[in-house]
């Protein structure tokens, strides 16, 4: 920022008057920042108008000594400056203030001597700036033309005897109309630019405050059941929260860091906006050139895309992680303390999965709960029928899910190649896959050490760590389209979420490896 910006209020863009300064460090005119606060004071939440912090009540202003000090000393000088004029050179008797300089005869002239002055087209008249810019340094001649291959301005000896005889050559007139030009189009992209990021900007303010806002939501029904519930609860309660505020800074992490990279692009766009603007206002061509040529005034796109899709990410990712996170944890410790919760929650009841043995692989022995399931080397001959697993060791549940949510557990610790997920009945029962990786399926999987999740087909990721997962709990949200994996540990952990759009009821499936695998009954401890 240039020293003349700092002087400068950002509100009025004028030299401040009574400056004040907001907690975040930015300053304003008092007046200027007080209307601003005024016209938010409805809306419940005051924001700074520099970077947009937010403020829950109305912020106190503190006077900056420092800008006070500065702006003053500016002002007492600033009469000095003023006084200093370029004269006539022709009036001898008093000084007056000249208007042009004429560069043929190295003068300056007032306006009655530029109305007698030769009106010859050797006699070039120009604004009052300093006459050795307006010649050539070699031939101490007036420069009248531009070097296009070069970027340079030339007199008429540079151009005939010079470097440049056989370069590009156009008169200043004509070389500036086409720069203008130039620049003119890119000012229209920088403006173009910077209300393209203003809007991402809104938009991701907007993705913060859906995240806050739905943190708040379970924020409440956290603090309303805890209200019903023993003293001894209080540690759960506060865990929880504290979960809900890490989980609100994890997921808003990526949209602050994006905002405060938008606006330090915005800024810079904006001073190269302020800068050509004030070039193009430029009446005099050679001025006009001279410091078009000064720092990379035009814009390339670089960088451009990426911050478009990273806001698009972002934007589409939704905010409602955090409910979908932290019910399940939440009733999970409410499970171990006490039974029979509030019903206002609208935590879910454990469902009852029981295994289907007319889809069960030949290889795959119920026991009589229905609950679990043993791969075994023995073929049982097994009817042959379009709902059984021919070439895979699997079977699904009974039970099918269209609505609702919904959660179970599942005991893994009788086997070390295993796979559990969810997956429509349409499912191919003839095709061999290791776990339930089909289309149509969602499954985690366990195999050589290693979890992976696989969304249909052979499209498999690999988890980070090296995982020994006994229990798992699988959450279901139809209308969401969700399904969450949880290792049930302490601490509980979770492990992946599938988002999708479900057009059919879905069933519970279990692939094994080897071992068994069992449903938890809703009675036995976890």
């Amino acid at each position: 920022m240039a020293f003349s910006d700092a002087r400068k209020c950002s509100i009025c863009l004028s030299i401040y008057n009574s400056p004040v300064t907001l907690r975040c460090g930015h300053s304003f005119c008092r007046h200027c920042i007080e209307g601003v606060l005024d016209t938010q004071r409805g809306s419940g939440v005051y924001c700074c108008p520099e970077c947009r912090e937010e403020f829950q009540e109305l912020p106190e202003l503190g006077r900056n000594t420092t800008l006070c000090n500065i702006v003053e000393s500016f002002q007492s000088t600033e009469p000095e400056k003023k006084k200093r004029k370029i004269l006539c050179t022709q009036c001898i008797h008093s000084p007056v203030p000249a208007v042009k300089y004429c560069l043929l005869c190295e003068a300056s002239l007032c306006d009655d001597h530029l109305r007698i002055h030769s009106k010859s087209s050797q006699h070039v008249l120009s604004d009052l700036t300093t006459p050795q810019n307006r010649k050539c340094s070699v031939h101490e001649q007036i420069l009248e033309y531009y070097c296009t291959e070069d970027s340079t301005c030339l007199c008429g000896s540079c151009r005939l005897h010079g470097d440049h005889q056989e370069h590009q050559v156009e008169a200043l007139e004509e070389a500036s109309e086409k720069k203008k030009e130039n620049l003119t189009n890119a000012l229209q992209k920088l403006v173009k630019k910077r209300e393209k990021m203003e809007e991402s900007i809104k938009s991701l303010q907007k993705y913060k405050r859906k995240i806050q806002y739905g943190a708040d939501g379970v924020t409440k029904k956290v603090t309303a059941l805890f209200r019903d519930i023993r003293r001894q609860l209080d540690i759960l309660e506060r865990s929880i929260l504290n979960k809900i505020s890490r989980q609100v800074e994890k997921v808003s992490f990526p949209a602050s860091d994006l905002i405060q990279d938008l606006e330090i692009k915005k800024d810079e766009v904006s001073r190269k906006i302020r800068h050509i603007e004030e070039i193009c206002n430029m009446t005099d061509p050679l001025t006009f050139l001279q410091e078009s040529e000064t720092g990379d005034l035009c814009d390339t796109e670089d960088g451009d895309e990426k911050d478009k899709k990273k806001c698009d990410k972002l934007l589409h990712g939704g905010g409602d992680v955090i409910e979908t996170e932290i019910l399940p944890l939440l009733h999970t410790g409410l499970y171990d303390i006490v039974t029979g919760v509030n019903k206002g929650t609208n935590i879910p009841e454990p469902a009852e999965i029981t295994l289907d043995e007319d889809t069960a692989h030949n290889n795959v022995y119920l026991l009589d709960d229905g609950k679990t399931a043993r791969r075994i080397t023995r073929n049982l001959h097994r009817p042959a029928t379009p709902k059984r697993f021919m070439d895979s060791p699997k079977v699904l549940s009974s039970q099918s899910f269209s609505s609702g949510r919904h959660y179970w557990d599942v005991d893994v610790g009788g086997s070390s190649d295993w796979g559990i997920g969810m997956c429509y009945p349409s499912i191919d029962r003839t095709l061999w896959f290791r776990g339930v990786i089909q289309n149509n399926s969602w499954c985690l999987h366990r195999y050589s050490n290693q979890l992976s999740v696989n969304c249909g087909g052979n499209n498999s990721t690999t988890l980070a760590g090296n995982f020994s997962v006994t229990k798992v709990r699988i959450n279901l949200d139809y209308e969401a389209g969700k399904i969450s994996f949880y290792e049930l540990g302490i601490p509980i952990r979770h492990l992946h979420t599938f988002t999708t759009t479900f057009t059919e009821p879905i069933h519970a499936a279990l692939y094994l490896g080897e071992g068994c695998i069992k449903i938890c009954r809703e009675n036995q401890e976890m």
